[in-house]
């Protein structure tokens, strides 16, 4: 399959989980209360540069001091995870925590100097957790994978936009053992604390049963976001389950020993930026 065809295929596929997605929201208010959501009160962000050029930012600070998001906020609240959300739902510029510049600021990725954009939007809040690392050094017994050198991506699956930057308390329900070009990049799904069928999701279970696709699409998603530029597919461990919050909990807090070996110095930085 060529390149166009790639693109065909990959926009009809996302067009397709676009309309069960708008469907599934509308069924439940979602257009009503769409509205882009501000950082929390306890962060603060100003951007620098214009958008859609290799010199934006969006920088990071508290109490009037710099901070770096992965660094300085903390990876829980109370009963909750902080999720640093990177790329509001419904758009396609690969927005991300730039983990080898000072203090990180969330900037465009770049690949062979053009600026990344997806070939179609993603349908979901997408971002990371703060204090976690995916260790490239180490090996995964299961998935025979090591970890591709970030913080732990999060799928925000709740009906609401939040801006690039935002931070926000999330309800961890599930994870997805995403294999990307021979390295394990763990997807986590959680749901927005305050969203409104934030206390009806638990687990896995009750997203396929309250929104059924929602799993499926966003595996599909992710298996095919590449294919345009003549990737492979990716692939997933674990038989392709979505696996349990149980197993999700205990993905966050090896990921956050990992993140600590790594401020300690027990791990090589490589071209990370540390504080």
């Amino acid at each position: 399959m060529n390149s166009f065809a790639k693109t065909v295929a990959f926009s009809f596929t996302v067009s397709a989980m676009a309309f069960k997605t708008c469907s599934r929201i509308h069924l439940l208010g979602g257009f009503r209360n769409f509205r882009t959501s501000l950082a929390t009160s306890a962060y603060t962000t100003t951007s620098s540069g214009d958008l859609a050029t290799p010199e934006y930012r969006i920088k990071f600070s508290s109490d009037g001091k710099d901070i770096s998001p992965w660094h300085d906020i903390p990876l829980k609240d109370g009963e909750y995870f902080n999720f640093i959300n990177e790329i509001p739902k419904y758009t396609k510029a690969k927005m991300e925590v730039a983990t080898k510049e000072s203090l990180n600021p969330i900037a465009q990725d770049i690949k062979k100097g053009k600026l990344r954009d997806y070939h179609g939007p993603i349908f979901w809040n997408y971002g990371c957790l703060p204090q976690t690392w995916e260790d490239p050094n180490i090996l995964h017994p299961v998935v025979k994978c090591k970890g591709d050198n970030d913080p732990v991506d999060v799928v925000e699956i709740g009906s609401k936009a939040l801006a690039s930057g935002s931070v926000s308390k999330v309800k961890v329900l599930g994870v997805l053992a995403m294999i990307d070009d021979g390295e394990l990049d763990w997807k986590v799904i959680a749901i927005h604390a305050d969203d409104a069928l934030a206390s009806e999701l638990n687990d896995v279970s009750d997203i396929e049963a309250k929104l059924p696709g929602v799993v499926s699409g966003i595996r599909e998603w992710f298996r095919w976001y590449k294919t345009p530029d003549d990737k492979p597919l990716n692939a997933f461990g674990f038989n392709e389950e979505a696996l349990p919050r149980k197993v999700a909990l205990e993905v966050i807090e090896e990921t956050h020993h990992y993140y600590k070996d790594l401020v300690a110095g027990k791990s090589e930085k490589g071209k990370l930026w540390l504080p």
